[in-house]
């Protein structure tokens, strides 16, 4: 591999990588996590003393979770599901989009050693299908306009309002009695560390999306490794810090942020149900938010927007965090130029890291705003040659590799996806191409996955392969993706169609729309005669990305 020209040579290896081992040991200094066996998730958040005040403020209605009220809520609902047959290790679906009662019902699954699915609210019946059968759930939380996509799967269902205001209404009278009735739960199960908490769904590092299994450990890892440590290294109390949490809480990023970390900390999160750019700057001014973790389609909505205002550069914004999907320098200095008084940091992590991996961290000295960061404290890395499997030292190319106590457990039901992602030693095989700076910083330049990601959403190209084939007159098809100014990148279908079909590619593009979540949609569509595959079978997906620039 060839060093990068912006790394400056050194002639001896720094202290943090191992040339002998190829591994790369986190800068900051270990964290000590707990090591009591039955320290459950819920229990350790709450564990945390803090100051805070506000919990969760939804932001069309203003009505708001106090902390003092928070885990009454949370153990009311727990002992509800248990009146209603819910028992430890259930797996209970979260279908909701964001929204103040969303970290109630998260924790008040787990307080009961339950096990969580989040999807998103917009997904199609056929793949709620999937997810439902698959996780085993037996109960689902989600909105009115949801339930008639659940009905035809015998699971029962618990509909959630938006604020306070929905609990007048007699649609959410289960929820309500759910969150107000009193704590009575005879016996809390006893939950271990080491037992499953969660299901996250996630594009994996090949092939089809798969459940990501997360224990109760992987999360309190995430909570000390991620959201305490990153607020440790910023002066001033956590309990006046306000966050506005825009991204999706079904997501491992917005998850771990707003339903669990910050609430160890006292933060308060303004909380919005739907994305509107408008609603985005009034909410910051109105709230006097703080800090605000984005997306890279929601950064350059929130610099094209603030460049159009004349009396507001909202001033209240201490920091912007980015993650989930690669970010240009141009869009960096962008934004530095237009909020010359925000700190702006960049961070990297998956669903099958717990979103633990790298931050960025800025100070007076050293600014480092093109990195996605330093590693994070207990986690060690690799970067790897993909030809050769050589390990490479800071300057060089190649695949990351990951290793800590956040790693998933596994990949549901699947051991061959597992043992293709996680090896023997333990490191997670993440498919991403990076590089370490001589200053410990990482580099994200690639993907080896195939993993399409649109606005931030993971699209895995074999899930819209498996809807398409099934059309009667399709005989072959592959999907990638097409690099898009807007979105990142947008899925593209090439189509085989059987000999003699008129097919046209907005019947394509409508018969997969049908079927799939909206950000999952075709957004074009090429007719081929030939599929280009490999001797072994495999879609060479480099030379339909090689066409495609050729084309758009």
């Amino acid at each position: 591999m060839t060093p990068n020209v912006n790394c400056h040579m050194s002639l001896t290896h720094p202290h943090w990588f191992a040339p002998k081992t190829g591994i790369y040991h986190s800068k900051h200094a270990p964290v000590d996590l707990p090591n009591d066996p039955f320290l459950d998730l819920v229990s350790f958040i709450f564990s945390h003393r803090h100051n805070g005040v506000s919990a969760l403020v939804d932001s069309s209605s203003g009505s708001s979770i106090s902390y003092s009220k928070l885990l009454p809520f949370v153990k009311s609902l727990a002992s509800g599901l248990h009146k209603m047959g819910v028992s430890q290790g259930d797996v209970v679906m979260l279908l909701l989009p964001n929204s103040i009662y969303y970290p109630v019902v998260l924790l008040g699954v787990l307080y009961l050693g339950a096990v969580v699915t989040p999807m998103n609210p917009l997904s199609s019946v056929y793949e709620i299908r999937r997810q439902v059968y698959e996780c085993g759930v037996s109960l689902a939380f989600t909105v009115p306009e949801n339930e008639k996509k659940l009905e035809p799967l015998g699971i029962s269902v618990i509909a959630v309002p938006e604020n306070e205001n929905g609990l007048r209404n007699g649609c959410f009278s289960c929820f309500c009695d759910l969150i107000s009735g009193e704590f009575d739960l005879p016996q809390r199960p006893l939950i271990k560390q080491d037992d499953i908490a969660g299901i996250l769904y996630s594009s994996g590092t090949t092939g089809m999306s798969q459940g990501v299994v997360l224990s109760h450990k992987n999360l309190v890892a995430m909570v000390e490794l991620f959201v305490r440590f990153e607020a440790s290294q910023y002066k001033g109390s956590c309990s006046r810090n306000v966050y506005l949490a825009v991204l999706p809480m079904f997501h491992v990023y917005g998850l771990s942020l707003f339903a669990l970390g910050l609430l160890s900390l006292g933060s308060t999160m303004v909380v919005m149900t739907k994305f509107d750019i408008d609603e985005v700057i009034r909410v910051i001014d109105e709230y006097k938010v703080t800090h605000f973790p984005v997306v890279p389609p929601l950064l350059s909505a929130l610099i094209t927007r603030v460049k159009r205002l004349d009396n507001s550069k909202l001033q209240s914004l201490i920091q912007v965090s980015c993650g989930a999907a690669p970010l240009s320098v141009g869009v960096i200095d962008d934004f530095l130029q237009t909020f010359p008084h925000v700190d702006f940091i960049q961070g990297y992590g998956m669903t099958e890291s717990t979103a633990v991996g790298t931050r960025g961290f800025n100070t007076e000295k050293f600014r480092n705003y093109s990195s996605i960061g330093l590693l994070a404290p207990n986690m060690e890395a690799k970067v790897v040659d993909w030809n050769t499997g050589a390990f490479l030292p800071p300057g060089s190319s190649g695949e990351l590799w990951l290793r800590g106590p956040s790693i998933m457990t596994g990949y549901l039901n699947n051991k061959e996806a597992t043992m293709s992602t996680i090896d023997k030693d333990g490191w997670l095989h993440t498919g991403d191409v990076v590089y370490f700076d001589y200053d410990g910083y990482l580099h994200i330049s690639d993907r080896l996955k195939d993993i399409i990601k649109y606005k931030a959403f993971q699209i895995a190209p074999a899930d819209l392969e498996a809807v398409l084939i099934l059309h009667p007159e399709i005989v072959d098809v592959a999907v990638t993706g097409a690099m898009d100014e807007e979105t990142g990148e947008m899925p593209v279908a090439f189509v085989v169609r059987k000999i003699g079909s008129v097919l046209s590619q907005k019947h394509v593009m409508d018969y997969v729309a049908e079927q799939v979540a909206p950000y999952k949609k075709v957004r074009k569509v090429f007719f081929t005669d030939k599929i280009p595959r490999s001797a072994t079978g495999k879609i060479l997906r480099k030379q339909l990305k090689n066409f495609l620039t050729s084309k758009l």
